[in-house]
């Protein structure tokens, strides 16, 4: 991997990349179809909020940092349902708020920003939809998004805003073969003509733990823009009750429910309650780099 494609990143990331192995093309997946706007994506903005500053040409290497890249620098956050705001899906809305704004945003938002710059990159991208199966018992309807990319021959999952014990890089599609991000090992398996996106629990009991259910049925915006309706306004919604906000890191994993604020180290967690809304505001703007006016309020269900 040329130093050029790492430069920016932190230092561990140029000692690990490189133990992801390409996959080989499978020929019996969809046709990959391009977003309707990538071409209006401000790339070099883009770039410069993710704070990559290395070589662009359309590679498998490319393509982990960028992964890397995105979902350390912009936060997975569902803020602006707290306040009663829509949540806008189109390329100019998703600049003006992660880009432009600094803002993060949940699994629509994020993935589709991360789609528009990879294909005006040049890589093949085909969105998918999953239903979460982390920390659930019951069967949800398909609400997240992820992305299938083609990349050196190879088949990626990438997926820069699933939140929770997401991918901070991508997981090669149709070996099965377990990889590891830093503290947090994955694995894509197969489930009676569905796919498994699994990740590798430490605590507190030790096993695979489903994260989510996905096929390979091409999405349109008009079905991210249906489930984006039901997750911003249902009341039955985790994001109309709970307060959440991550940002992981090589080292861990900056969580924020409502107060309470947890540093993920895989093996390990720390917790501690915040005081009261004005230390949230404190936390949002120093851990996460989210500034919000004083005296902000979000109308989550405090538990």
């Amino acid at each position: 991997m040329g130093d050029g494609i790492i430069a920016g990143l932190h230092p561990h990331v140029a000692a690990r990349l490189d133990h992801f192995p390409l996959i080989l093309n499978l020929n019996d997946l969809p046709v990959f179809a391009a977003m309707p706007d990538s071409a209006r994506l401000d790339l070099p903005a883009y770039l410069e909020r993710i704070a990559y500053r290395g070589e662009l040409l359309p590679s498998r290497s490319l393509l982990q940092a960028l992964h890397l890249a995105h979902a350390t620098h912009i936060p997975f956050e569902n803020l602006d349902v707290l306040q009663g705001r829509a949540i806008r899906l189109d390329l100019a809305g998703l600049q003006a708020k992660l880009v432009a704004g600094g803002r993060g945003g949940y699994c629509f938002e994020q993935n589709l920003l991360f789609q528009a710059a990879l294909e005006t990159l040049g890589f093949a991208v085909l969105p998918l939809a999953a239903r979460v199966r982390y920390r659930s018992q019951r069967i949800l309807p398909r609400t997240h998004m992820l992305l299938l990319v083609e990349s050196d021959g190879g088949r990626w999952l990438c997926d820069v805003g699933f939140g929770a014990e997401g991918l901070l890089l991508p997981v090669p599609f149709g070996t099965a073969e377990e990889v590891r991000h830093f503290a947090w090992r994955y694995r894509i398996v197969p489930d009676g003509g569905q796919w498994l996106l699994q990740s590798r629990q430490q605590t507190p009991e030790p096993g695979w733990q489903d994260l989510y259910a996905f096929t390979l049925e091409a999405q349109h915006l008009a079905d991210f823009e249906m489930a984006n309706h039901y997750v911003s306004t249902h009341p039955d919604s985790r994001f109309v009750q709970t307060l959440t906000v991550q940002l992981p890191t090589p080292e861990g994993r900056h969580v924020l429910r409502n107060r309470e604020l947890i540093f993920d180290r895989g093996a390990s967690l720390d917790r501690r309650l915040l005081a009261d809304d004005e230390e949230l505001l404190m936390v949002l703007a120093g851990t996460f780099g989210l500034n919000f006016p004083p005296g902000t309020r979000f109308a989550y269900q405090a538990r």
